[in-house]
């Protein structure tokens, strides 16, 4: 029996966090130093000849972060500083965290306009811009949907016709006033709610490379929770990258493919991260702001590969929306370079033409359908 009160919280939060890291990981590399998950905090004694790395890991964003990196200069201060960037943002961002600038904004929605760091006023506008560029199928207004189904915070049911219907009145990204000037954001109707949870994660990660190519480190493996990796650079040596592609149908760990990247970014949307089932239908937390429901288009999951993470982050959530037919004919039509892949419910997989010839399925129950 245990002794006192305190020593069973404690292993109950140990437990809590095991859980999490566990179940974190959207992508898994094959063996080596870029596996996804698999950092050990701390730094490690090089050998002759090998460059100098340190690792570490963080519980954030709700989600483990682990982030590697190699250079004879890193220091235990680089991961210090990463880890109040991410603690920063995590507050600024947060729709749920009381003091925290989008909450504020949130709180004052249909009233007046809240002042906000250079840092959520420009993640705010690029929100703006993915949802003019993608006809609102991505919608940093999704807030009060979200809060309504509520996916994957427990006692989950399909809410009523008339629930969606108001939630959806409340969702329309061209309510959000911007005022640069000032730098102030308000919402125009109350009972909005701005979410920047499509994109949080994305821009975190791009703010870490940011900071660490400032820093003269050039080499890196950055991962958030799985659903946001940059391979900075290349690994020592100059090899690429390489990274495992989650089984959506699998346990993590568990997956269907390879492909190497080398200062790359890669992001997947998936059916299988955060669902309920009622009646025999799967509803997952990919929320269509057009209908007010989750995403039905016999997709399990997208993958996005893009120079930048934020842009990675915003795109797998709207082609997702697209399907894959009109998804891929976006991703090509766009002008910045970013590719990715679709993965049906027959387990066909529709890649654009950069991946196709990237991607080495090793699960022969996948295969290409284009």
């Amino acid at each position: 029996m245990f002794k006192n009160k305190k020593t069973v919280l404690l292993l109950a939060a140990l437990i809590i966090i095991i859980a999490a890291a566990a179940g974190a990981w959207l992508f898994m590399g094959n063996k080596g130093d870029d596996q996804a998950g698999s950092a050990q905090n701390g730094s490690r004694t090089p050998a002759d000849g090998e460059p100098k790395s340190l690792s570490q890991q963080f519980y954030i964003y709700d989600t483990v972060v682990t982030i590697k990196i190699y250079g004879d200069t890193v220091s235990q201060k680089n991961m210090d500083d990463i880890q109040q960037m991410l603690e920063r943002m995590d507050i600024e961002f947060s729709r749920t965290k009381e003091g925290g600038e989008i909450y504020n904004v949130n709180l004052a929605a249909g009233k007046n306009a809240v002042a906000v760091s250079d840092e959520t006023l420009d993640a705010v506008k690029l929100s703006i811009k993915y949802a003019e560029e993608m006809n609102g199928l991505f919608d940093p207004t999704i807030g009060p949907l979200v809060d309504l189904w509520n996916i994957g915070n427990g006692g989950e049911k399909v809410p009523s016709q008339a629930e969606i219907d108001k939630a959806k009145s409340l969702t329309n990204y061209k309510d959000i006033i911007i005022d640069e000037q000032a730098k102030t954001v308000k919402l125009a109707k109350a009972g909005m709610v701005l979410d920047l949870g499509g994109i949080g994660k994305g821009y975190a990660a791009d703010r870490i490379a940011d900071y660490l190519r400032e820093q003269g480190l050039d080499s890196a493996m950055i991962n958030l929770g799985g659903s946001s990796i940059i391979g900075l650079g290349t690994k020592p040596g100059g090899a690429q990258w390489n990274i495992g592609l989650q089984d959506p149908d699998k346990s993590r760990g568990t997956q269907l493919g390879t492909i190497k990247i080398s200062d790359e970014v890669i992001d997947a949307s998936g059916v299988y991260e955060r669902y309920f089932v009622q009646d025999g239908v799967r509803y997952h937390h990919i929320l269509d702001p057009r209908t007010g429901y989750p995403g039905q288009n016999g997709l399990k999951s997208v993958t996005i590969m893009s120079p930048n993470a934020t842009d990675a982050d915003a795109l797998s959530t709207g082609v997702f929306l697209m399907g894959y037919e009109e998804g891929l004919k976006y991703l090509e039509s766009l002008p910045e370079k970013a590719e990715g892949f679709f993965i049906t419910d027959d387990n066909k997989i529709y890649a654009t033409p950069g991946i196709r010839e990237r991607l080495v399925l090793t699960d022969p129950s996948y295969s290409f359908g284009n």
